[in-house]
């Protein structure tokens, strides 16, 4: 049965406690994002008809929103999750090359996952850091002025930071 642990259910009400009654509607994202963390990285069907409940919203409204934005997974990824921008700016300055690189370097295509589950590759819309182009995120971080040689610096650390934490 999929429930929220008690530390990431008190969460929850608190965030649904910032809006007006009724409007608990407000929380979805917020909520998501704890649902996506706390049930292993993605939102699948069970996880987003628990978040409907909680929130006492239909199915097809979590559905919505979760489908439209790219920071919800919809199925399993990597431990590391390259988020490249590929909008006007990013592809001026040549982020089609960057995910080609990507691609190659790590033997995946765009929404897939490499075999040891380290690594997924998705692309995005706008990041909003234009200036900084080519870019991706990774986690909560920005790597900007992508090169071939920066990705490859980021996957040794992502490996180093993995062999670390095992």
């Amino acid at each position: 049965m999929i429930q929220f642990s008690e530390k990431s259910l008190s969460k929850v009400q608190e965030i649904i406690a910032r809006y007006p009654e009724g409007k608990q509607k407000s929380a979805l994202l917020p909520v998501l994002h704890l649902a996506q963390e706390e049930f292993g990285g993605w939102l699948d069907v069970p996880v987003m008809d628990y978040v409907a409940e909680i929130l006492s919203i239909t199915p097809i409204e979590v559905y919505e929103v979760a489908t439209f934005y790219s920071m919800y997974n919809m199925k399993p990824v990597g431990r590391f999750v390259f988020e490249v921008c590929q909008t006007g700016p990013c592809m001026l300055r040549g982020s089609d090359e960057i995910i080609n690189y990507i691609k190659s370097k790590l033997g995946i295509g765009v929404g897939e996952t490499t075999q040891d589950g380290l690594f997924t590759l998705k692309t995005v819309e706008c990041l909003g850091a234009c200036g900084y182009a080519p870019m991706m995120q990774l986690g909560k971080h920005f790597r900007e002025h992508l090169t071939p040689e920066k990705v490859d610096a980021i996957v040794e650390e992502c490996r180093t930071l993995s062999a670390i934490n095992n």
